[in-house]
């Protein structure tokens, strides 16, 4: 029997939110850009497809930094990776607000695309492996809370900054040009300030005591695994993952290959890549857009939007709350079912709304309610069953693999949606995302572990005997 009195949970608490941290910069960088598209736009003269490739630019970062995630915290340790990532985003936030052509800024948004993409495998992973097994889901959720606490903070720096350039002027020409003329310059690069604060906060941080034993240094991981869990369970999880370790194969990618683990690999990919046609990147960066074309001024539509992003938040620390009590799989029922509900709503809005006769905010109701749906179960649930189902050998590599799918979807679907709203109206659009909702429950349904309260090792264990 474990003692649960001599579980650290402030240090396990104070580590999660450190880790979090890159989840809110995953979310500002990924929401920041919603701001920024008409004025980049505008002043690049740039078409559909252009307009798409801005958006979607920052994505084939995060598809290269999760392909190197993995592999290099693999080698070198979850910390390390985590510091590169954060350098990655201070050099995206100033290189972007300096940019002279679309060109540069598209490069610096790359550059901040591989720290997402760093961020997205590294900080949920992290938690994870320093979590208990009662409170893993939470703790892990709180990754996905700190994304839409970026994301609903960069609507705010957003309407703030353009705010301030309506009433304010500058002598200096570059701070005229930053803060008033160009403003997507000053949104763009308000970034640096939470950049620079994880890459501070990270150096007060252990490295993963899981990580440790892979690699052989049990002194330093029964160091950090007895203030964590107490002297007795430290030694107990040691002598779990030693055993583990020494069963599995030689080869880290044979295990996936294996049936248990390549089943849960195809699950991975399929919900990572699925999720992602399923609306909530679309809305995240082309709110805006579509609060424009209900016949909003653009002040009202950032303001609207962020009152989706504040209803992201709270349906967030719902899911929290949840996730450990109901299970995964309930939650993504629940959600799911929800989300087709709305977006046939919004479709046939969007039918009816010809002239400009119906309310904005029953749009804004409607979007606010898919957001809700979204945000207590797929976005709340994704990172979770990713940093549970694989074997502690190769979690960092097979989470890369799945991290890459989600970052394909998100870029295509980054990339598609100025184009689907031109050629199928945002009435066809949503009910394309409905559509997609149905195979996402085939497979959570079929394939999906309930991994609610078990340890890491457990649903190892679990997983490898099927």
């Amino acid at each position: 029997m474990k003692n649960h009195n001599s579980e650290n949970m402030g240090y396990v608490v104070f580590l999660s939110a450190v880790a979090a941290l890159g989840g809110f910069l995953f979310g500002y960088d990924t929401a920041v850009i919603s701001g920024t598209i008409k004025g980049v736009s505008t002043q690049f003269r740039l078409d559909d497809i252009e307009t798409g490739w801005y958006v979607g630019c920052a994505l084939i970062g995060s598809i290269a930094g999760v392909l190197m995630a993995g592999k290099l915290s693999d080698r070198y340790g979850r910390k390390p990776v985590l510091l590169f990532s954060a350098v990655m985003f201070a050099s995206s936030a100033i290189g972007c607000m300096f940019s002279s052509s679309v060109d540069e800024l598209v490069v610096y948004r790359i550059v901040g695309g591989v720290g997402i993409g760093i961020a997205s495998i590294i900080s949920p992973l992290y938690i994870s492996e320093i979590s208990v097994a009662r409170y893993r889901g939470r703790l892990v959720a709180l990754y996905q809370l700190a994304i839409t606490v970026g994301i609903v903070g960069s609507y705010f720096a957003n309407a703030a900054v353009l705010r301030y350039s309506l009433s304010s002027s500058f002598d200096g020409h570059w701070l005229q040009m930053i803060f008033v003329m160009e403003v997507w310059r000053a949104m763009l690069g308000m970034e640096i300030v939470p950049a620079l604060l994880f890459f501070i906060i990270l150096f007060f941080i252990p490295e993963s005591p899981r990580w440790l034993v892979i690699n052989r240094q049990e002194e330093r991981a029964r160091a950090v695994m007895s203030r964590l869990f107490g002297v007795h369970t430290a030694g107990e999880q040691i002598e779990e993952i030693r055993s583990l370790v020494r069963t599995e194969t030689k080869s880290d990618w044979r295990l996936l290959l294996q049936p248990g683990f390549r089943t849960v690999l195809f699950v991975g990919i399929s919900l990572a890549m699925l999720g992602q046609f399923m609306g909530v990147n679309a809305v995240l960066y082309y709110g805006p857009v579509l609060f424009e074309e209900a016949g909003l001024a653009q002040n009202s539509s950032l303001d609207f939007q962020i009152m989706v992003g504040l209803v992201n938040v709270f349906s967030t620390v719902l899911a929290m709350w949840l996730i450990d009590r109901i299970g995964r799989k309930k939650l993504i029922y629940i959600g799911v079912s929800g989300m087709i509900v709305t977006f046939v709503g919004v479709s046939i809005y969007f039918m009816l709304n010809a002239g400009g006769r119906l309310s904005p905010f029953l749009l804004l109701g409607l979007i606010m309610a898919y957001i809700f749906s979204c945000a207590i179960s797929i976005c709340a649930v994704i990172f979770v069953l990713l940093s549970e189902m694989y074997p502690v050998k190769v979690r960092g590599a097979a989470m890369s693999i799945a991290g890459f799918s989600l970052w394909v979807g998100t870029y295509l679907i980054g990339q598609l949606t100025p184009w689907l709203l031109t050629n199928l109206a945002p009435s066809g659009v949503f009910l394309l995302f409905a559509c997609m909702c149905v195979p996402y429950m085939l497979i959570t349904w079929k394939l999906v572990p309930e991994t609610t309260g078990r340890s890491l090792e457990e649903i190892e264990q679990m997983i490898a005997g099927k």
